[in-house]
């Protein structure tokens, strides 16, 4: 699940903004920090008249574990909107002595408590001030959002929807972590060693079940388009999750078709090679996965 990789950072030009024309220039990729942080912006391929829309998404802990990496893998070059990738806490420009062993050592110390809870927690919770602080540097229209998650950054955007605070016009989940006790369990396989459950911790994983949250997630003012993509060849438990999660929605949506599952033949659970921490030239079926994801999103951000 990890490997031990030094990061070491792209410098990227940055982005302009014509405010005489009221137009987005297209540039090069900006890194930084915003709010403390790291991010990867992608401007709109194509110059847009106005503020453009943006498509906010966090990277995978699985490669591409970083969000230059994740922006590489995925770059969405054909929606016309921004591209904003946040790096989640202790990845990328965060590893800790430039490696994923940080991590790895929550895990091994409690994986719900120390590992899979808190890191959700602090990117779902960094996320307003990033958001904001991006939107006054670049001028996208946040109104007309889009937010996508990669496995463990799949929970961060169902979090997201399920609290309801931010809105979204759509959003994209590619072989997500639904349900944090399926992610344990993986932990489990991986440590070789079973987790001792705690009342705290399954309170936690509960509040990580997005198939029980369901309804919390339906009940927005307007309800969110969903497009889950999931791999033939992820995890199975994920599979199975990401189906109860589908058939959980659709049941509850006005328009049931607002909710779609795209099940890809040859995609497993990663989108890049490892280490997956640099950005690196784009996959078959990550572009297979990238152009399931664009024409999704390039009909519910127009």
């Amino acid at each position: 699940m990890w490997r031990n990789e030094v990061c070491f950072p792209r410098v990227l030009d940055i982005v302009e903004i014509d405010s005489t024309r009221g137009r987005t220039a297209v540039g090069e990729p900006v890194t930084g920090t915003a709010a403390g942080v790291p991010f990867t912006v992608l401007p709109p391929s194509t110059e847009v008249s106005g503020p453009a829309p943006v498509v906010v998404a966090w990277h995978m802990i699985d490669a591409p574990r970083s969000d230059a990496a994740f922006a590489a893998a995925l770059p969405l070059a054909g929606v016309p909107a921004w591209r904003v990738y946040l790096g989640m806490p202790l990845c990328g420009a965060r590893m800790v002595d430039g490696s994923m062993d940080a991590l790895l050592e929550r895990a091994r110390r409690d994986a719900m408590l120390a590992y899979v809870d808190p890191v959700v927690a602090q990117a779902a919770l960094e996320f307003p001030a990033a958001l904001a602080e991006l939107r006054e540097r670049f001028g996208f229209d946040s109104s007309r959002m889009a937010v996508v998650g990669g496995s463990l950054g799949g929970a961060v955007a169902l979090t997201i929807l399920a609290t309801r605070e931010i809105p979204v016009r759509a959003a994209v989940l590619i072989n997500p972590a639904v349900r944090a006790r399926s992610v344990i369990g993986l932990v489990e396989d991986m440590l070789e060693q079973a987790y001792p459950w705690s009342d705290k911790a399954e309170r936690a994983a509960d509040q990580l079940d997005f198939v029980a949250r369901s309804g919390e997630i339906s009940a927005r003012d307007e309800q969110v388009p969903l497009l889950l993509v999931s791999g033939e060849g992820d995890y199975p438990s994920l599979r199975t999750d990401a189906d109860d999660l589908v058939a959980a929605l659709r049941e509850r949506y006005a328009r049931p078709d607002d909710v779609r599952l795209a099940r890809l033949p040859g995609l497993a659970h990663p989108l890049a090679e490892e280490p997956g921490i640099e950005p690196a030239p784009q996959l078959p079926i990550a572009k297979l996965v990238d152009d399931t994801i664009t024409e999704w999103l390039e009909r519910r951000l127009a």
